[in-house]
């Protein structure tokens, strides 16, 4: 019997990168890969990690806060304290109760260090267990879910309603961070069923503002790990590449 339950999990392959977009002087996204980081840098070749120990493992970006100090290092601060987190939340309730963790770690950096007062950052992620997978956001990057034939959103944005014709917006209605006194933060975490075959994308506004899911559902069709990941780069890329584009891509190597 253990040597069936061995059998039936998953090994997965997360292919990621980060890259400054064509507009922005400096890259304030993170990422974190299991025990992998990548904090206010670029890595424009996309890089991919396979884990074959079938534990727990996180994924998630975050996005430093424009127009406030130290976004990068808000953002630096919250995947750094995931890829430390062990063992990792079974369910919602321990989800929220980490990532608002993260968002206490935020308040405490700016308030040592004055310079930094108001950074803020946006999280998104998922954390694949055996069975099922736990996905949280605060802000507005996302996860999209894609079973090779429709892509879902996973997660829910903190952005206000938006006007006629409006197809983005950079306000945030909740972050982690981004106050001058420390406050409590509303988690959206989801318990979901691992369907067999999905596929996680874990992305920055920088992709999801300017490429349509249509397109994204398109490469996807399309394209797998390293080369999906450069396709939908170049994507934003092509849209104007306005912002900071950081995006990891998860997936069964047993599909």
């Amino acid at each position: 019997m253990g040597s069936d339950s061995k059998a039936s999990r998953s090994n997965v392959a997360v292919s990621a990168l980060s890259d400054i977009g064509a507009v922005r002087d400096h890259n304030e996204d993170s990422v974190v890969v299991g025990a992998w980081t990548v904090c206010g840098s670029v890595v424009q070749v996309p890089q991919t990690l396979v884990f074959t120990d079938h534990e727990p493992l996180v994924v998630a970006v975050a996005d430093g806060l424009g127009g406030h100090p130290a976004g990068e290092v808000a953002s630096a601060v919250v995947v750094e304290m995931l890829a430390r987190s062990r063992p990792l939340p079974e369910n919602e309730d321990e989800l929220r109760e980490l990532v608002q963790a993260c968002n206490h770690a935020v308040y405490d950096e700016a308030m040592h260090n004055p310079d930094r007062a108001g950074m803020g950052t946006t999280i998104s992620g998922v954390v694949l267990r055996e069975d099922a997978t736990l996905v949280f956001n605060v802000g507005d990057s996302r996860v999209y879910i894609f079973d090779g034939h429709d892509l879902v959103l996973a997660t829910i944005d903190d952005n206000p309603p938006l006007a006629p014709g409006q197809t983005h917006t950079a306000v945030l209605t909740q972050m982690l961070g981004g106050h001058a006194a420390p406050r409590d933060v509303d988690v959206h975490a989801a318990g979901l069923p691992r369907p067999e075959g999905a596929r996680y994308l874990v992305c920055t506004d920088g992709l999801s503002d300017v490429v349509s899911e249509d397109q994204i559902k398109a490469i996807l069709r399309e394209h797998e790990g390293e080369q999906a990941v450069h396709e939908l780069w170049q994507a934003a890329m092509n849209a104007g590449g306005p912002d900071n584009i950081t995006l990891a891509l998860v997936e069964s190597l047993d599909r």
